[in-house]
């Protein structure tokens, strides 16, 4: 299991940005590939992207490539979301877990509390 935990989200206006950022406690998550997921209210809970241990490769969720921008800092034991361009349809609880780069599917069934996106004028 990872213990990923997520910073804080928050509330921003359609077309505003937030950045998003997961690290983990006593776990080097250098070897892991990591992503986030989210869950917007009424739906199930979907891949945004993914990364890989070494930020070789990347994946992306349709509809947030070109906003959405992830990356790893391992000497920091931390992966962030740049997200821009924020539309309402991005609302939802973002999770930081374990993936598959290819499928964006979570590799552990294992959630931290996640946080909480709003995105609404």
């Amino acid at each position: 299991q990872l213990p990923l935990v997520e910073s804080v989200g928050g509330l921003v206006q359609p077309g505003g940005s937030l950045n998003l950022s997961c690290t983990a406690s006593g776990v080097s998550l250098d070897q892991y590939t990591l992503g986030w997921f989210r869950q917007a209210p009424g739906r199930e809970r979907e891949g945004v992207s993914c990364i890989s241990p070494r930020g070789g490769s990347t994946n992306y969720e349709d509809s947030v490539k070109g906003r959405f921008t992830i990356s790893r800092d391992n000497a920091k034991n931390t992966v962030y979301l740049q997200m821009s361009s924020l539309k309402p349809e991005d609302t939802g609880v973002y999770y930081c877990a374990g993936c598959l780069v290819r499928t964006l599917v979570a590799r552990y069934d294992v959630w931290g509390q996640g946080t909480q996106v709003t995105v609404s004028s």
